[in-house]
């Protein structure tokens, strides 16, 4: 039998709850509160909390030196672009190791994983020369193609593991009524999965937008994100840091804006198929 919850229980962990997202959300809302401080203020010891001139002067001079704009539309077409791509490659993917299982299955999504323990720069190089000679530095395009080829064993993973929890009768039967490959993924498997699904695209998102690495090395000025965006006010003479918060903020905007609204989503499909 069960145990039930106790009040003083579930209040404990409540608090607990509260206080570790308090935690990690502490950083994002100094940032914040950076980003409305002098510069003198910003480095002031010790730090000021509210104590301080509230000026809107660090998101004026970021609007004049940079084209947010710019770096923010290459930012959702790279994150969108990568991520559309992804879901294109991995459905299929997933859908042929999940409920078309060879010897090698297990090992094939073992060594995807294993892709992901590989330090970026190890291969900075080879991927520099090869976009180099293809002409994809600086370009969407480019950011696309590695972004998809980064995130897509993360993707495949998810979407292996929703497709395992779908009974494969249903698919047995859309045959049985003469479905075809695709209609079966797209009409019987994939409105099935559309939780796991939109947790995926919404992970991976936020994974690309968040990418710097291969954004800061791979582009100059047309392509470049918001992650470079916020790398350029990081500069020899030293460090802005009020200039440098209100850029992370406007960076990160939009993508807090999207997880908010899209929070019941992301958790329903990360915990898809766990509860039995």
């Amino acid at each position: 039998m069960a145990r039930s919850v106790t009040p003083r229980r579930k209040m404990v962990v409540t608090v607990l709850a509260w206080a570790v997202g308090l935690l990690i959300f502490f950083p994002i809302l100094w940032t914040i509160l950076t980003s409305f401080k002098t510069e003198a203020d910003a480095i002031a010891s010790p730090p000021l909390f509210l104590g301080f001139d509230w000026t809107l002067e660090n998101y004026a001079e970021v609007q004049e030196r940079s084209d947010y704009f710019r770096h923010f539309w290459n930012s959702v077409v790279i994150s969108v672009g990568s991520t559309l791509l992804g879901l294109l490659i991995a459905i299929p993917s997933a859908w042929a190791m999940a409920f078309v299982p060879g010897r090698r299955t297990k090992d094939v999504l073992m060594w995807m994983l294993s892709t992901k323990m590989l330090p970026p720069v190890g291969v900075l190089i080879p991927i520099y020369l090869i976009f180099r000679d293809a002409g994809l530095l600086d370009t969407r395009t480019g950011l696309v193609i590695v972004l998809t080829l980064i995130n897509l064993p993360i993707i495949i993973w998810m979407l292996f593991t929703y497709f395992k929890e779908i009974p494969g009768e249903i698919l047995e039967a859309a045959r049985m009524d003469g479905a075809t490959l695709w209609a079966e993924i797209l009409h019987v498997l994939t409105p099935m999965a559309v939780p796991g699904i939109a947790s995926t695209l919404l992970l991976n998102i936020i994974l690309s937008w968040n990418e710097a690495f291969w954004t800061l090395n791979l582009t100059a000025a047309k392509a470049a994100p918001l992650t470079a965006f916020i790398a350029s006010y990081s500069s020899p003479e030293g460090l802005f840091y009020a200039k440098l918060s209100a850029a992370s903020t406007m960076a990160i905007a939009p993508i807090l804006i999207m997880g908010w609204f899209s929070q019941k989503q992301l958790v329903r499909g990360l915990t898809f198929g766990a509860v039995k």
